[in-house]
């Protein structure tokens, strides 16, 4: 499928609108080839879940809070709801009119049926699919496996195209390498929480909570453990400790906060959980490599073209 482009020029905000692609009738999942001068797409969110293979094209995507450049070969798997842009840099000198290029599939939650996630050879990637959410870059041997696969899927139908994506999702969760998460943990919150169960306290409370001061002691409780196996366990479990992990739901927030740009860089820091600016600063451009000033001032370009 080859969508066609609009002549509009736009700047990404923090307030991300829903986008939809159509479905053809006799197909259970899409697969389409997306090209033009510019990727055609504004800061948008989706009920499916999406992978994106950059086959042409240079310039910046925006996951989340997760702001990143992308090039050939970029590929990127989003969950449900997670907003997200990629935004070409323009090239006036290319000899081709066809300057930004990419492969996308997307799947609805239940496209092969609800039972079908049951059986017990569909567990790993079940499990894998959580970890979507926040987006995750796919890199080195898995990358170099899915992005020609992605390619000869182009030439498939029917039984052979489910069969490449089915093949796609073996490789995914063939290992937890060659992958990175992209959006903070707090981009989680609208997803909602499938079974209530240790975890799922633990992180709901957190994302309820983050903006005032959460003990150790609060979340043992919470988790009713001890304070020492409540660290062990959230250590073991989200392979940060508790003040690693906070510190990144705090600053995801205060990115949200100045992506809206309502409230000035101290607001910010009170609203997201800080009391002291000077630790937020340095926080935050321990995590995003960037200041809290300049983030703002980056998160929307001056001079895009986008569709």
């Amino acid at each position: 499928m080859q969508l066609p482009f609009h002549n509009v020029h736009t700047k990404p905000s923090m307030r991300s609108t829903e986008n939809r692609l159509p479905q053809e009738i006799d197909k259970s999942f899409i697969f389409f080839r997306e090209y033009g001068p510019v990727f055609p797409s504004t800061w948008h969110h989706h009920p499916e879940y999406e992978l994106v293979l950059i086959t042409q094209s240079t310039g910046q995507r925006i996951v989340g809070d997760h702001i990143g450049d992308f090039r050939e070969g970029d590929l990127v798997f989003m969950g449900p709801w997670l907003p997200h842009i990629y935004i070409s840099e323009k090239n006036p000198a290319a000899a081709s009119d066809v300057m930004a290029e990419a492969l996308v599939i997307q799947f609805a939650e239940h496209f092969v049926g609800e039972c079908f996630w049951q059986i017990p050879e569909m567990e790993m990637i079940r499990s894998y699919l959580s970890y979507t959410r926040r987006g995750l870059v796919i890199t080195g041997q898995k990358q170099e496996r899915i992005a020609p696969l992605m390619q000869e899927m182009l030439c498939m139908n029917g039984i052979r195209r489910l069969a490449g994506l089915l093949t796609i999702f073996d490789i995914l969760c063939s290992s937890t390498e060659d992958q990175e998460f992209l959006a903070s943990p707090n981009f989680e919150e609208n997803v909602p929480v499938s079974s209530y169960d240790r975890r799922s306290r633990i992180t709901e409370h957190i994302l309820k909570n983050f903006d005032r001061d959460l003990s150790l002691e609060e979340m043992a409780s919470v988790s009713n453990m001890a304070q020492t196996t409540f660290c062990s366990y959230f250590k073991k479990q989200y392979r940060l400790t508790f003040k690693e992990y906070l510190t990144l739901v705090r600053v995801g927030h205060a990115c949200k906060l100045l992506a809206e740009g309502n409230e000035n860089i101290a607001q910010v820091a009170y609203l997201s959980g800080f009391n002291n600016i000077s630790n937020f600063n340095r926080q935050f451009k321990k995590i995003k490599h960037i200041s809290p000033g300049d983030y703002r001032k980056n998160f929307t370009p001056a001079k895009v073209n986008v569709v």
